[in-house]
């Protein structure tokens, strides 16, 4: 279902977060898996960044990166800097994934929606207990007054009867409503970023709609900056300020939704967009394709990573340069020789050796 692109003033020039050519290996019997791949972003204060793509083509590993949460096997390097307060801009990389000083940025300064929250929530403890975790850990010893902020927020997320859901179980909970103790949760501390990775999946369009709603407005209320992470273009048209596409481990096309939407210009892109049924689509209307299968992330060749299911790739440049993000105007970046061309083929050099 088309939906209208989201047209609301971006924030402040304020970077909350950047993030610089992070790259993740994971060490595996057959060889090292290149997952993430010279990745490159930055979120400014009150801005809603999308960062769309397939299943496996990283997402979910760098929003992990951000808080060090990925697994021992997973071998991160660049840069992820963050304005934290009481450590200054600090690249989060360097520090301790156990210490003392992520800790302190991890779930109070930085909070993240996992994508299912039957999953997140331990069947074990009550719903206010976990809230309260973090509520004790970051803000207040009081258990009293730790009590009185989660259910404030509780409520604030549109929990109904917050005081009787307080002392409820997991599996008291319907699914949208795990969803909102879920957000409830990661909002508990007053964050600077909120990482929600397919924070709606789960769910029925209804509840999605909800739940999408419900994060813009304590947005707006909490002036934090939002990760999305999400495969569902429509999602993103209504709820992100800038998108950034994502394919084998690199962001390939990076602009304001409005912009992406009217203006694609990497074939990837154009096969996403071009795959989401529209309004005014006939029944004999065909959706678009993308042939071919993403290439597994190991030992992978020099040249551009979609160059085997590209209708537009040029051959002897496509397959033989690595394309960078290049400014096609508007705040629009393409890596896409086809889109730009290829300056580094008329140097004869190669991108990113």
């Amino acid at each position: 279902m088309e939906q209208d692109v989201k047209k609301t003033e971006q924030g402040s020039n304020e970077t909350i977060i950047e993030v610089k050519d992070l790259r993740i290996n994971i060490k595996v019997d057959e060889g090292i898996l290149t997952t993430v791949r010279g990745v490159n972003f930055d979120i400014k204060k009150g801005e809603t960044l999308g960062l769309v793509g397939e299943s496996g083509c990283g997402k979910s590993l760098t929003s992990k990166a951000i808080l060090g949460i990925n697994d021992k096997k997973c071998k991160a390097s660049g840069e992820i800097i963050f304005d934290a307060d009481g450590l200054g801009r600090v690249n989060l990389l360097d520090l301790n994934p156990r210490g003392k000083e992520i800790r302190s940025v991890r779930g109070k300064q930085i909070s993240m929606i996992f994508q299912e929250p039957m999953v997140a929530f331990s069947p074990m403890y009550t719903i206010g207990a976990q809230i309260n975790e973090a509520t004790l850990l970051h803000i207040t010893k009081d258990k009293k007054k730790a009590r009185e902020i989660s259910l404030d927020v509780m409520k604030k997320v549109g929990i109904a009867n917050a005081e009787k859901r307080y002392d409820q179980y997991p599996h008291e909970f319907s699914g949208g409503m795990l969803q909102r103790a879920l957000i409830a949760m990661a909002l508990v501390c007053n964050p600077k970023l909120l990482i929600a990775d397919e924070p709606t999946t789960a769910l029925d369009v209804t509840i999605q709609a909800q739940i999408l709603e419900i994060m813009k407005e304590l947005q707006k209320d909490f002036g934090m900056s939002i990760l999305f992470i999400t495969h569902d273009l429509g999602v993103v048209a209504g709820m992100c300020d800038r998108v950034a596409v994502m394919y084998l481990g690199r962001i390939v096309e990076i602009a304001t939704a409005e912009e992406l939407y009217a203006n694609p210009q990497h074939p990837y892109t154009q096969g996403l967009l071009g795959s989401v049924h529209k309004i005014g689509t006939k029944n004999q209307d065909k959706l678009f394709s993308i042939e071919g299968t993403v290439p597994v992330a190991m030992n992978l060749p020099v040249g551009c990573g979609f160059y085997d299911r590209c209708t537009k790739r040029v051959d002897g440049v496509c397959n033989v340069y690595d394309p960078e993000l290049t400014d096609a105007g508007n705040g629009h970046r393409v890596a896409c020789f086809a889109c730009t061309g290829c300056p580094n083929a008329k140097k004869g050099g190669k991108a990113d050796e």
